[in-house]
């Protein structure tokens, strides 16, 4: 869906954008970074509304070089409210309907349907401008699919909801994607959010990918490393357990597991039984989203 290649942007003395490589493929994929890293600056060139240095490709096109026919694939749900004054919600969808390039008929009768979709049916006809925050974000989500994209841009859909909101949107973002076929590109600094929404993820830091791919193998078990619940001597499993080369650390027994480094999970079961010992639970560690976030935005930089 996205090729990017080596791009960059300043802003004066500011790079926001700093040689990014990367490519997004089909589904729901999370853009993470925190504040600063350079998300919104990245959604905006792929619009065509920032020029930069490098290359871009959404969908095949150019978004520079060929910005209607992009922009007449995608649909971009900014961060910022865009209510346009004087308009009731559904004239305000219509309207950039239309601006898109349909039909005066079409777009309106398009906007009913996604203003239903998104929970503002029974409040279309009131003017946009006195919607609450919650509204204003499923107003903003419904102009992004008026001209039914192939492509959502989102950037923090889920920015100001309350936890019922956030979770309303997500839910429809989900359904978007697993349902309706739609491919998503979700700007947060939200993991829980993106971990909900997405199974891909790019990870920004300072203007640079620091980290992407499936999020299931990014947060793969460490390699060799398990939680394992013993019952009998949980000292003596231990002692065993270096005897073999193995490495162990926690209290054991049934209260708390220990945790194992080990090649493979037979070494844990000679060991238990050298010690006499029953083992209760063995898992594979599986590190967090947030874990994964954290090494990669706390890693020193190479530059």
């Amino acid at each position: 869906m996205l090729t990017i290649r080596n791009l960059r942007k300043h802003f004066g003395e500011t790079v926001a954008l700093d040689g990014v490589d990367c490519e997004v493929g089909a589904g729901a994929t999370g853009l993470l970074g925190p504040n600063g890293a350079g998300k919104t600056t990245l959604l905006r060139i792929l619009l065509g509304l920032l020029p930069a240095e490098g290359e871009a490709r959404v969908m095949g096109k150019d978004p520079f070089r060929e910005p209607r026919d992009v922009r007449a694939r995608i649909g971009y749900m900014p961060e910022s409210e865009c209510a346009i004054p004087g308009l009731a919600g559904v004239e305000a969808v219509a309207y950039l309907g239309r601006l898109a390039g349909m039909p005066r008929r079409d777009a309106f009768k398009r906007a009913h349907e996604v203003m239903y979709f998104v929970g503002l049916g029974e409040e279309r006809y009131r003017e946009a401008s006195e919607y609450s925050t919650g509204m204003q974000q499923r107003l903003k989500l419904a102009a992004a699919l008026v001209h039914d994209p192939e492509l959502l841009l989102l950037d923090e859909p889920t920015n100001g909801l309350d936890p019922k909101g956030r979770e309303e949107m997500l839910t429809l973002l989900r359904e978007l994607a697993t349902e309706h076929g739609k491919h998503l590109l979700l700007s947060s600094h939200l993991l829980p959010d993106v971990e909900y929404v997405c199974r891909n993820v790019v990870m920004l830091r300072l203007g640079r990918i620091v980290r992407q791919g499936p999020i299931t193998e990014l947060t793969s078990g460490e390699a060799g490393t398990y939680e394992v619940r013993v019952r009998g001597d949980a000292a003596r499993f231990a002692a065993e357990l270096h005897a073999l080369g193995a490495e162990s650390g926690g209290a054991g027994g049934d209260a708390a597991p220990l945790l194992v480094r080990a090649e493979g999970t037979a070494a844990i079961f000679r060991a238990a039984k050298a010690a006499g010992a029953q083992v209760r639970g063995l898992k594979a560690v599986r590190r967090t989203l947030e874990n994964v976030f954290l090494d990669a935005v706390e890693a020193p930089r190479a530059d």
